[in-house]
This record gives structure tokens, sequence and C-alpha cells, in this order.
């Protein structure tokens, strides 16, 4: 599925990140209540990752999702498609590899990852369906994809408030602590026209991966989804 980004294009939703980058991780913090770090433990349990396999961490951002793999043992590589985002990773640590790219064409050969996981940027992705092939593509047989992305809760009740928040609150809160208030907005308006658990698990199985399961954080905020690919 092709989605509009709420009309931006890949080159402004990078200069977007590369913005609000060296306050990134903090913003996230306040704004998520501190349950971002309870959401990468999540992903990381959920990716089974163990010693020697080799992770790539797209969407990673500053590298704050790929440190959550350090105590799996495995080979964690960083990627994201923002400099801005980069350049601060590697400021702040200095010893991972992190890799400039676009998650639409992953500069890796087919079949070298035991594990494929993006951390609240499919969602920011022109073209799902592309990127979930290339994550296929590069992913060895048998092994596992796991995305963690923001979602829509399961109760009636708590989803009005919590969309409420996120149109009204969120970006109010943006306003007085970060760097670029707009990047919120666009957080906001991007969150609520993501599709269903369910919608997006039936996205994942149609491009060619199996055993699509999900499990829901924080009452359905954020969704994990997993797969394997065939062998």
């Amino acid at each position: 599925m092709i989605r509009a980004n709420l009309d931006k294009q890949p080159h402004e939703v990078a200069k977007m990140f590369d913005d609000v980058a060296a306050r990134y991780d903090i913003v996230n913090d306040i704004l998520s209540f501190g349950q971002t770090r309870v959401w990468r433990k999540a992903t990381v349990k959920a990716s089974r990752a163990r010693v020697d396999d080799k992770v790539l961490d797209i969407a990673a951002g500053t590298g704050t999702s790929s440190l959550a793999f350090g105590d799996s043992g495995a080979f964690v590589v960083p990627m994201d498609f923002s400099f801005g985002m980069l350049e601060t990773g590697k400021s702040k640590n200095p010893g991972m590899p992190f890799i400039q790219g676009d998650a639409l064409a992953l500069p890796f050969l087919d079949n070298v990852f035991d594990v494929v996981t993006i951390s609240f940027g499919i969602r920011n992705v022109h073209n799902t369906k592309r990127a979930l092939e290339e994550m296929l593509r590069v992913t060895k047989p048998g092994g596992r994809l796991v995305i963690c992305e923001f979602s829509h809760p399961a109760n009636p009740q708590f989803r009005t408030l919590y969309f409420n928040y996120l149109m009204k609150a969120l970006p109010e809160v943006a306003k007085r602590t970060a760097s670029n208030p707009e990047a919120y907005v666009y957080l906001a308006e991007s969150i609520s026209q993501w599709p269903t658990q369910g919608e997006f698990a039936a996205e994942i199985e149609q491009s060619g991966w199996a055993n699509v399961s999900y499990q829901n954080l924080t009452g359905g905020i954020v969704a994990i989804h997993s797969a394997v690919k065939p062998n």
C-alpha cells in the first residue's frame, strides 16, 4: 500500500527528523510518560535475538532502539534515512556501525539478517508494501520480522481519550519541549491515519511473510507485529 504521508515527500520527512534529532529521545520520553523504555524491551523480547544473531534495526534514529539489544549478544546494525539522526547517534554511541539507508532499497544482499526490526518508523515510509518486501529480501529463511508501531487502543472510551490527547495535548507539549513542534503535529496525524492492528497484520502477510501475529502494549497505544520468513 502506498500512503501519502500527509503530503510530505521522503526528503521532507528526512529533513523534519534532522531538525528534531538533538532532543528526539528526551522529547519522546516526555510525551510517552517514559513508556518508550518499556516498548523497547518488549520489542527485543519479541525478536528472540540470540548471541551472534545479525539484527538490522531500520529507522534506528539515534540508536536507542539498537542499544536495547545489547544484552542479547546479537550484532546490531542501526540504519536510518536521516543524516541528522545518524550524526547525533554517532556522537552518543561512536562504537555502533550506523548506516545511512532507505527502507525502500535496503543496501544489503539477500538473506543476510536473522532479525529485521523497525520501531516507530514503518509509518513514515512512503510505500509500506515495498518496505516489507525489502525486509523480507534481506532476512534469512526462517528469520524474524519485528515491527513496533503506534496503533489503535482496543477500548473505545480509551481510544477516544487517546486520540484527543494526540491531536490536542501532544502538539501543545511539543511546543514547550521540542525544537520543531510541527514534527509532532505530523506525528499525531500520521498515528491517527495508521491502520488498525488487524489491517496491518494483513498487509504484512500479503507481502510474503508467514506466521504473522501481534501483541498490544499499553492498551493498544502500541502494537508489536511479528512474522517469519518462509523457508
